[in-house]
C-alpha cells in the first residue's frame, strides 16, 4: 500500500528555523510525535509506515537536532525550550488539540506540555518515558557546579569516516538497535563535512547540546508535574530498556493515573525502531475512539 507522502515545513520560533514535516494535513485525528535526545523526527518513519493513511500526522526537529537550527554561540540549552518548539509547532499548524507521542526526551516534554496545556492535548502516548531521573532535592546544587563547568568546555564535533561508521556508533551506544534501524537514523541525522574539515561525516545535532542543563526537576517537582495532566495517558516500554528504581517507577505511575496497565513489548530503549508495527498498533488501539 502506496502511503500518503510527508511534506515539509520550516516553521520559525524566535529567530531560529525548526524542520516540520506533515502527512495528510486534511486527516484526523492529529497526532505529533516528539523524538528523543540527539534524535530526529525520522525516527518515527517506520512507526508511520504501519499508522492509518487517514491520520493527520507532524513530526519535528527539537532546535539544534536533525535538521533544525542550532543556537548561534555562545548560546546553551534548556528543557523549557523544548516545550517553546512544540507550542511553535502547534501554532504553525494550526493544532487547537493533537494526541501526543513522545519517546524518551520526547515524552517529557509531552508529559510537560500536557499537564501546562491541558486543553490542547486529547491523550499522551510515552514510549520509554517516566520522566527525567532528577533525583532528591540536594542533587540541585551539584547541577548547577556541573553546567558552570560545562561552559568551559569546547563543544566536541565527533567526525566519522562514513554514514555506516556513524550508524555503528549508534548501535555501540544501543546493541539492541537493528542495523537498518540504525543506518535510517544515521542517513537522516548526518551531513557530510567539508574536505577542511577533515571530511567524512558528522551528526546533525549541535554538540552543545551535551552539556548539563542548570536546572532540572527534582522527584517530588515531576510528581507534580505529572499529577497535572488530565488527559488519557498510556505507556509503551521496551523488555529491555531503561528503567528505574521501581519505588520511583510506581510513584510516577500513579501520579500519571494510566487509562492502561503498561505494554510492554520486546525491544530496547528505542522499541518503536526495533518494533515499529507493535508499536503502531498500540497507537491505533489508544487513539482510535
Amino acid at each position: 500500500m502506496t502511503r500518503s507522502p510527508f511534506e515539509t515545513l520550516s516553521v520559525e520560533v524566535h529567530g531560529l528555523g525548526l524542520h516540520v514535516r506533515q502527512r495528510h494535513a486534511e486527516g484526523a485525528p492529529a497526532v505529533v510525535f516528539l523524538h528523543g535526545w540527539l534524535d530526529h523526527g525520522h525516527g518515527f518513519d517506520a512507526l508511520a509506515e504501519h499508522l492509518p493513511d487517514t491520520w493527520r500526522l507532524v513530526v519535528f526537529d527539537f532546535r539544534g537536532m536533525g535538521r533544525s537550527a542550532w543556537l548561534p554561540r555562545p548560546g546553551h540549552y534548556q528543557l523549557g525550550d523544548c516545550l517553546v518548539d512544540l507550542e511553535a509547532v502547534l501554532r504553525a499548524t494550526g493544532l487547537a488539540q493533537a494526541h501526543l507521542v513522545g519517546h524518551s526526551l520526547g515524552g517529557i516534554i509531552a508529559t510537560m506540555y500536557a499537564a501546562a496545556r491541558p486543553e490542547h492535548v486529547r491523550s499522551l502516548s510515552l514510549i520509554e518515558s517516566l520522566g527525567p531521573t532528577g533525583g532528591p532535592p540536594e542533587n540541585a546544587l551539584p547541577r548547577l557546579r556541573g553546567f558552570l563547568e560545562d561552559l568551559e568546555r569546547e563543544p566536541n564535533r565527533k567526525r566519522y569516516p562514513s554514514v555506516e561508521a556513524a550508524a555503528a556508533r549508534l548501535r555501540e551506544n544501543n546493541p539492541g538497535l537493528p542495523e537498518a534501524a540504525a543506518l535510517h537514523l544515521a542517513r537522516h541525522g548526518t551531513e557530510p563535512l567539508s574536505e577542511g574539515d577533515g571530511g567524512g561525516v558528522a551528526f546533525t545535532f549541535d554538540p552543545t547540546h551535551r552539556r548539563r542543563f542548570a536546572q532540572g526537576y527534582d522527584d517530588a517537582q515531576w510528581l507534580a508535574v505529572s499529577s497535572g495532566v488530565r488527559c488519557p495517558v498510556q505507556l509503551v516500554l521496551g523488555s529491555t530498556g531503561h528503567r528505574m528504581e521501581e519505588a520511583r517507577a510506581e510513584a510516577r505511575l500513579a501520579a500519571l493515573r494510566l487509562a492502561r496497565p503498561p505494554l510492554v513489548i520486546p525491544g530496547g530503549h528505542h522499541v518503536h525502531l526495533e518494533q515499529p508495527e507493535a508499536v503502531a498498533r498500540a497507537l491505533v488501539d489508544f487513539i482510535t475512539p
